[in-house]
């Protein structure tokens, strides 16, 4: 039956407020949810569905009290966040049939949270890409342009939440992964500082990179996610205790400030409306009383060649446990126990995920690991020791989130190098371990948006939230790709 509401178009606050007064229920929001998947099935956002499971749990809910903002409110999951019971496959056919016997510690929250899990989002296969086309259940596509990529590799998370299907997503990010299919689809996306979150759970790609992040329609309901899944947990011990609510200095008088805008975020690789749209925001800023300086920041135009090797090395020791004996992709009639191990895992994973194991194979093997994998380790510390030394002098730093906006579909699809130049404004702060986020500043004259990224101290989130508010208001941006209009 049609549903003629369109709640999931409206702010949470209000969505909050039905749902106190008892005007809606938590089931009319998954009922909807799942209408708006069906009729954007050609996005290809979602992976695997969880209808029964998500509508019993909206049914639970109706006799609970309204405790908080995220109560009831339907959220999608990137595919390499393990959830009890549901499908988890990564966009990998090495895990097309694995369901996990645990959750992750993000999932744990989410439920304390008392949100509803409608499904799992399309990815690029074991996160290795920026346009979700390596994915093994097809490519996802972009609600602005369907002829277009998402970006990537949360591209089903951000496609998701920019066509309204749901308000909320979790993606992950190693290299840009959560800002780059932001900043492509109109939405916020935050990599949040490594530790803020724990991976506890999360498939991992590049271990001392990965960083789960919340992906939603506007900065306020961003750091109302990221308070739901921020935290230390026994299980991982690189994350740390929060105490404190990112949403405080949203709204906050942002005069004064002093922002950093890296040189290199202003070469010429990147495209002048790109560049246009950056200049429109430093004018903003400085009108309203911005300190805006142009800095020079070391290696950060060599952090493309430092993560091939950081995060492909790491990726290789991580892909190894996919054996064929454990669990994921078995082959089925093996000569011997090398057969079973070849066999299973070149029909297990597809063409990036294999070459970038063999890469970093490559990078660790013998004396390789000292004259690459050591030596790039080194250079990332003094690219953070001088991102560091920039924030002593400034609160922020600010530069476009890409080069360019949502390319075709089948552009670069034989570029090998392509995925990764794709993030060279999102990796450096990666290889920091920085927090960094993407807020709409814009349109191309095509009609694609187009991000700003806004870069913090370690553990300076609220700030961030802050500077990006204040944009979010004063630019005023329709973010509906439907054409409807936003509320404010």
């Amino acid at each position: 039956m049609k549903q003629v509401h369109n709640y999931l178009d409206l702010p949470l606050i209000e969505i909050n407020k039905l749902l106190k007064e008892k005007k809606i229920t938590p089931k009319d929001l998954v009922l909807e949810s799942f209408e708006r998947i069906e009729q954007n099935k050609d996005l290809n956002s979602f992976i695997t569905l969880n209808k029964e499971e998500a509508l019993k749990k909206a049914l639970e809910l109706e006799s609970k009290e309204v405790d908080s903002l995220t109560f009831g409110i339907p959220i999608a999951i990137k595919d390499n966040i393990v959830t009890k019971g549901l499908r988890t496959t990564a966009a990998s056919k090495m895990l097309e049939n694995f369901e996990p016997i645990y959750d992750a510690d993000v999932i744990k929250k989410i439920n304390d949270a008392n949100m509803i899990i409608i499904g799992k989002t399309n990815m690029d296969e074991f996160a290795m890409g920026s346009s979700t086309r390596t994915s093994y259940f097809g490519l996802a596509r972009n609600p602005w342009n369907k002829n277009r990529v998402p970006g990537g590799s949360s591209g089903g998370s951000a496609s998701a939440v920019s066509s309204r299907i749901i308000p909320l997503s979790l993606g992950s990010d190693t290299g840009g992964s959560i800002r780059q299919p932001s900043s492509f689809c109109g939405i916020v996306g935050l990599k949040p500082t490594y530790g803020r979150v724990s991976r506890y759970g999360l498939i991992a790609f590049a271990s001392s990179l990965d960083q789960i992040g919340p992906m939603t329609r506007n900065v306020y309901e961003n750091a109302v996610l990221l308070n739901v899944i921020c935290g230390k947990s026994a299980n991982d011990l690189t994350s740390v205790e929060t105490k404190e609510d990112f949403t405080r200095l949203i709204g906050k008088d942002i005069s004064g400030m002093k922002i950093a805008i890296p040189k290199f975020y202003v070469n010429d690789a990147i495209d002048q409306e790109i560049k246009e749209k950056l200049n429109a925001v430093v004018e903003l800023l400085k009108s309203n009383n911005c300190t805006i300086d142009y800095v020079d920041i070391d290696y950060i135009d060599k952090t493309v060649p430092l993560y091939q090797i950081i995060a492909m090395g790491e990726a290789s020791s991580n892909l190894a446990r996919y054996d064929g004996i454990r669990y994921g992709y078995s082959y089925e009639n093996p000569k011997n126990i090398e057969d079973l191990y070849l066999k299973s895992r070149k029909i297990g994973f597809g063409p990036e995920v294999k070459r970038r194991i063999m890469i970093g194979s490559y990078l660790l093997s013998g004396k390789n690991a000292k004259e690459y994998y050591d030596k790039a380790l080194k250079i990332r510390d003094d690219l953070r020791k001088s991102f560091l030394n920039t924030f002593k002098n400034y609160d922020l730093i600010i530069g476009p989130t890409n080069t360019t906006t949502a390319y075709e579909l089948d552009k670069g699809l034989d570029d090998a190098i392509k995925s990764f130049l794709d993030d060279i404004l999102t990796i450096p702060v990666n290889m920091a371990g920085l927090p960094g986020m993407s807020v709409p500043m814009g349109f191309s004259s095509e009609k694609l948006p187009i991000g700003l990224q806004i870069i913090g101290k370690p553990f300076d989130e609220a700030k961030m939230y802050q500077l990006a508010s204040f944009i979010e208001k004063e630019l005023n941006l329709n973010l509906n790709p439907n054409g409807g209009v936003e509320n404010d």
